[in-house]
């Protein structure tokens, strides 16, 4: 064919293709982009949805800790007190271990049915297992729920697709960020809700009798509180668009053959573009890029230090002074795990674009490795203090230790997103949460592992147990820090 010949082809065909490919009556997606080509503004009403969404999300994760010490305790399950650490790590474990299963599965679903009713799914799963969970009268009965949970709220991939998707390209930023500040978000209003309402029949026996079924399921009222503002999310869901493109069969298989024709048309013209080219990489692929799966490795190693953290440090607290604890009550954890919360989001809006902007990523991300290790390291000391001078402590050395984890958290993030195509992230994000979730699950459960032998070996050693048990938290930041330098670390470093 001459080139004129071609050119002609390709210009009477794009018209055809660009008509093909246009709004179709009927399809969600199309009417939204309609709508968006027409309206220049910002959708604040669709992304005060999207955050309420995840936020409801979230407060499941966030708000267990301040209580979970004492539910375990209260189902008598463990036959001493220092097993309670042991079946408490089970129970956060099989939230991350359900997520871990479902995530692609639920990403696929997205793909298929729509982001919309993967949405309504995962709310409603809130609203009944985390109901359930507040409920349960035995371990194994929190464990299914728990684990139902992490099955069925497969929320995390497609939010993330929904809150990019429902905007204009312009406000495709926004959209993402605020996925990520409800999460922040929910650092502190879970642990004051976990914190403050757990067992409210001792705590405010004013308002509520020991009769009641708040005083016989003392671990209920944080999740009906957590499942009303879950419900409330579901009622917005009515008013939230569909984000997916559905066209009929016959209409792809004629957008295919147009789109096969134009291509082929112009094959001399498109084989000096070399700028889509990442579009046809495969997840294998992604796996031998080793900028990203250095990135990806970092983030996962840290992710478990960060969960096996909160999980030690909210059993650590709570537990009796006979071993090497604090002897807090779930009220005076939810208030450190909220105060820590609130200073991680002034962070992370205020400090960190400076920091990065100023000092890179690696930097920061280093110096904050380093810092939390020298911290860390204080920990076991801290019970030897009492009062306020106690409280005053912890709460800034909570306040410390979560900055660091955020600082390297964003910085993980980032080096993840640089390391490949902008057609690429949907994948490397995949890849990133399921490893991640892995890591997650893994956490919880070996951290009640060791904290419960820690309990049952405060002497004798050649250190109490309490120290090695922070002391091989530690360990796994080392092996992080270690990781950023080469020959393993292979992205140029800011």
């Amino acid at each position: 064919m001459a080139s004129g010949d071609r050119n002609e082809t390709s210009a009477t065909a794009a018209p055809l293709l660009a008509s093909a490919m246009g709004k179709e009556e009927g399809c969600p997606g199309c009417r939204l982009d309609e709508i968006n080509m027409a309206n220049t503004t910002i959708p604040y009403r669709n992304f005060f949805y999207v955050w309420v969404v995840c936020l409801c999300a979230a407060l499941p994760i966030q708000s267990l800790f301040p209580y979970l010490y004492f539910m375990i305790r209260d189902l008598k399950v463990a036959k001493q007190e220092q097993d309670i650490g042991f079946y408490a790590g089970f129970v956060g474990a099989t939230y991350f271990l359900g997520r871990t299963i479902t995530a692609v599965p639920w990403g696929m679903f997205a793909d298929k049915y729509g982001r919309k009713p993967c949405i309504v799914i995962s709310i409603l799963s809130v609203i009944v297992f985390n109901t359930l969970f507040g409920l349960s009268t035995t371990y194994w009965m929190a464990i299914v729920t728990r684990g139902l949970l992490g099955l069925l709220c497969g929320i995390l991939g497609p939010i993330k697709a929904y809150a990019s998707e429902v905007c204009r390209k312009e406000h495709q930023a926004l959209g993402i960020s605020l996925v990520t500040s409800s999460r922040a978000i929910a650092l502190v209003v879970g642990p004051a809700i976990g914190g403050f309402l757990a067992q409210p029949a001792k705590r405010y026996p004013n308002i509520f009798s020991e009769e009641s079924i708040f005083g016989r399921f003392p671990y209920f009222l944080p999740c009906f509180v957590i499942s009303v503002l879950a419900a409330g999310a579901c009622v917005a869901c009515i008013w939230l668009p569909e984000t997916l493109h559905m066209h009929h069969d016959d209409k792809v298989e004629t957008i295919n053959t147009i789109e096969a024709q134009v291509a082929d048309s112009s094959l001399e013209d498109m084989e000096d573009k070399q700028s889509g080219s990442g579009r046809m990489t495969s997840t294998k692929s992604l796996l031998k890029n080793w900028q990203l799966m250095s990135a990806v490795t970092l983030y996962c190693v840290f992710s478990l230090h960060d969960t096996a953290y909160l999980e030690i440090f909210s059993l650590w607290a709570v537990s009796s002074r006979k071993y090497r604890g604090l002897n807090f009550t779930s009220q005076d954890v939810g208030t450190v795990l909220a105060i820590s919360g609130l200073g991680v989001l002034v962070f992370q809006l205020t400090i960190y674009p400076f920091l990065a902007k100023y000092a890179g990523l690696i930097k920061p991300f280093r110096s904050a490795a380093v810092l939390s290790i020298l911290l860390l390291a204080t920990y076991p000391f801290m019970a030897n203090l009492y009062g306020m001078e106690l409280k005053v402590l912890i709460n800034i050395a909570s306040l410390l230790k979560n900055v660091f984890a955020a600082t390297i958290t964003i910085a993980c993030n980032i080096l993840q997103n640089t390391a490949v195509a902008q057609e690429q992230r949907g994948v490397a994000n995949g890849i990133s949460v399921t490893l991640m979730s892995i890591f997650k699950a893994v956490a919880p459960a070996a951290a009640g592992i060791l904290f419960s032998w820690a309990q049952k070996n405060t002497t004798g050693l050649f250190l109490p147990g309490d120290q090695i048990l922070f002391w091989l938290l530690n360990m796994v930041s080392i092996i992080g820090l270690s990781l950023t330098f080469r020959p393993f670390f292979s992205m140029r470093v800011q």
